[in-house]
């Protein structure tokens, strides 16, 4: 079994988190309930989009040819031939010389190659249009397919479907899709001095601030969350607690029980389950040392410190990540001041977003270590490497958002 203190780099702890993920099973899901999921295969385009040649403005269909040479000073001069309906296909031709009127989103009829704005045009009488610029082959026109084509690969595995693709998806007319299943990850909150919410704390006792953080945390990744009783720091409460959470869920987040004097009974209910290995126990990180990570059978087990500050740093550092690709946020932003860190340890600074006129800036935020309200403050935070010792005021730095 892995010590205490002989810690991992957080680039290593995250690879072997990675390589012991359990693996997710496929479902079928109606669209609307695919938002913020996963897709599990590639998606192609089962058809043209669009599906015929559409206007992109309202004004007339032409043959670009009839409006060449048109001009302020020496309009062109065109027969209107009937007008486009929205919704259904043009039953007229356009021939030489002529135009319709046709909507925006309109199918363009047949012998018409170009739309020509209604702003660039003047009707004359009731079937005569002035033509007040030329338009070119192709312009406001939206050619067959141009948006995306029949056949293609609209989005690759591993996909985090939006808004945006579940509106393109729609407009395929794609009504089901393979998505990865939501993880299910179950949350124990552990601690002698911890107490219910709802509850008035005596001199040394502290409100379950983990198992809200976390399942708010979790639930924004995506995944379904199981919330479970606090535990004391017992080791048969919490071997019962953790194998009934093993056999429930495919994921375990196990807050306090994890710094040196409870821990021994901790990594003894984890080992007390089937096919268990503890992965390691302490990181090269701040906030977040003690951080436990443990296999049992195909389903992990993490156990984060008990500071509410600390477990959530490590959620957001590294569980994240692991569970939804749609978790991870980042932006540039210039680092409004020089910021120090130790050299060997991976530093997580929590940030506050500023707008300025030059870009973005990243405000760390800094006292006195694991205090909520500078957390509740953040935007998101900033990593510094192992091997990094400090960075400059100025420097242009990745915001990692919360």
């Amino acid at each position: 079994m892995p010590e205490f203190l002989q810690v991992l780099t957080y680039h290593q702890a995250l690879q072997i988190l990675e390589k012991n993920m359990p693996p997710r099973e496929t479902e079928y899901l109606p669209l609307l309930g695919c938002n913020q999921r996963v897709l599990a295969s590639d998606i192609t385009s089962p058809e043209d989009m669009p599906a015929f040649d559409r206007s992109t403005v309202d004004g007339y269909a032409v043959r670009a040819a009839d409006t060449f040479g048109s001009s302020e000073s020496l309009p062109g001069m065109l027969s209107l031939t009937g007008e486009v309906l929205m919704g259904s296909k043009p039953i007229l031709r356009v021939g030489r010389g002529q135009c319709a009127w046709i909507p925006t989103g309109g199918m363009l009829p047949e012998g018409s190659n170009a739309a020509i704005m209604v702003e660039y045009t003047e009707k004359l009488g009731l079937d005569t249009i002035l033509t007040y610029r030329p338009v070119a082959p192709g312009e406001n026109v939206m050619q067959k397919g141009e948006d995306v084509s029949q056949g293609e690969v609209v989005f690759r595995r591993g996909k985090v479907l939006k808004a945006q693709e579940i509106g393109l998806l729609a407009s395929l007319g794609l009504v089901r899709l393979p998505v990865f299943e939501a993880y299910r990850i179950g949350v124990i909150s552990t601690g002698d001095e911890v107490i219910p919410v709802d509850q008035i704390p005596l001199p040394g006792q502290v409100r379950d601030v983990n198992s809200f953080a976390l399942a708010a945390a979790l639930e924004a990744s995506g995944a379904v969350v199981q919330l479970y009783p606090l535990i004391k720091d017992d080791y048969s409460c919490l071997r019962q607690a953790l194998e009934k959470a093993w056999h429930e869920n495919d994921l375990i987040l196990m807050s306090g029980g994890s710094s040196v004097g409870v821990a021994d009974f901790s990594l003894q209910a984890i080992l007390s389950l089937p096919d268990a290995e503890v992965l390691f126990h302490g990181l090269a990180v701040k906030p977040g040392k003690p951080t436990i990570g443990a296999r049992v059978g195909r389903k992990l087990i993490i156990g984060l410190p008990g500071h509410p500050v600390s477990a959530l740093m490590i959620f957001y550092t590294m569980c994240a990540p692991l569970i939804s690709s749609a978790a991870v946020n980042q932006v540039k932003a210039r680092l409004t001041i020089n910021l120090a860190s130790q050299a060997g340890r991976d530093d997580f600074v929590p940030v506050q977003l500023l707008s300025a006129p030059g870009g973005p800036e990243a405000q760390p935020l800094l006292g006195k270590s694991g205090l909520m309200s500078i957390l509740a403050r953040a935007d998101g935070y900033i990593h510094l490497p192992y091997e990094q010792q400090g960075i400059k005021g100025g420097e242009i730095v990745t915001v990692t958002r919360f």
